[in-house]
């Protein structure tokens, strides 16, 4: 069985990487990360994606969007890792795979037209610190239709026009705005991000009905995080490589010597199985296969480790200037730094691929 994006997935990812390496490129981004008191939410970015179609991929067509699945999600997360593009495009997807997942009619009908051209940003909070990758370790509870707990970090609070907050019986919309809520900024070693703690106490909240949501948008949230940490990291070898091509010492290029291909060669082996990892998740996810759970782990735990390596190397491969906070390198480690952390670290993700297989 062949399996790969099709032509028209592959035109999405090209859509999504030119618009990134003509309109929003590097020089753009570290104008983000620079700005420590900005949002970290650029607005022609964010209105590229309500546009083009970024944040309508899992709407339903009846609901404004594209209708689309999670391989083609994964298209634009990884494109967007690529770049290490800010903004909440993430967070307010898997918004609205929330309402889309387990809300009511009524809910859909209100959310997910606003959700899909950008009229709203939200943002999901699903576990608290140092949480293990389960939807049964909520970070709220909930008693007679109010929240109570702590969630951090979540993505983008701050500018968030609704929260989808977890609790232990399941989903709810949280108005950021609503008595009760609390939303405090954290620092984050990943300028290309805003982060914050959520804090509910006895906070309103509006349930969303449906059955094992919870579970299923943990799983979703955690391809869209590998397919951003691979497209992180294949970006970081490309750069990379370039870089050695052209870098000469002895007389040679630098990317000549053994010691640096035969490195470099291992991580392109290891990236391409991320891919791959992470576009069979995706699929595996959309087609509801028995082993999705277990291909989403897969996805994430060697994306993750795939990616800080990649980073790595180009840290160290570029020599001096890889250490200096004018170079790109630092923006590219942090982002999987952090992207490595986020919906199951690669332990609990291999702890899961273990309990899944061996029991």
């Amino acid at each position: 069985m062949f399996f790969a994006l099709d032509a028209e997935q592959l035109t999405f990812a090209s859509t999504v990487r030119d618009f990134l390496a003509h309109r929003f490129d590097l020089d753009k981004v570290r104008a983000v990360v620079d700005d420590t008191a900005g949002d970290g939410a650029p607005a022609a970015l964010w209105k590229a994606a309500g546009e083009q179609g970024w944040l309508a991929v899992l709407v339903p067509e009846e609901h404004d969007g594209l209708g689309l699945g999670m391989v083609d999600a994964q298209v634009i997360a990884r494109e967007l890792g690529a770049g290490v593009a800010p903004g909440p495009w993430a967070p307010t997807v898997l918004a609205g795979e929330a309402v889309r997942l387990g809300g009511s009619a009524e809910q859909q009908a209100r959310l997910l037209p606003r959700l899909a051209t950008g009229q709203l940003a939200a943002t999901v909070a699903l576990r608290g610190e140092g949480g293990r990758y389960a939807a049964a370790e909520a970070p709220f509870e909930a008693r007679d239709g109010r929240l109570t707990g702590r969630a951090l970090p979540v993505e983008y609070p701050g500018i968030a026009h609704t929260i989808v907050a977890a609790a232990g019986d399941g989903l709810y919309l949280v108005d950021p705005a609503a008595p009760g809520v609390s939303v405090t900024a954290l620092s984050a070693y990943d300028g290309t991000t805003r982060v914050g703690a959520v804090e509910l106490d006895g906070a309103e909240a509006e349930p969303l009905p449906g059955i094992d949501a919870a579970a299923a948008l943990l799983d979703r949230a955690a391809v869209l995080t590998a397919s951003d940490l691979a497209g992180v990291a294949r970006e970081a070898l490309r750069r990379t490589v370039a870089y050695g091509r052209e870098r000469e010492q002895f007389g040679r290029p630098v990317g000549s010597f053994q010691a640096i291909k035969h490195a470099l060669a291992d991580l392109h082996v290891g990236i391409t199985m991320a891919e791959h990892a992470v576009l069979f998740a995706a699929h595996a996810v959309d087609a509801g296969l028995p082993g999705a759970a277990l291909a989403v782990s897969v996805a994430k735990s060697k994306a993750g480790e795939t990616a800080v390596a990649a980073t790595g190397a180009m840290i160290q491969y570029h020599g001096g200037i890889g250490y200096t906070w004018e170079h790109e390198a630092h923006l590219f480690y942090k982002r999987a730094k952090r992207q490595a952390a986020v919906f199951g670290d690669v332990t609990m993700h291999r702890e899961r691929i273990a309990a899944l297989t061996i029991g």
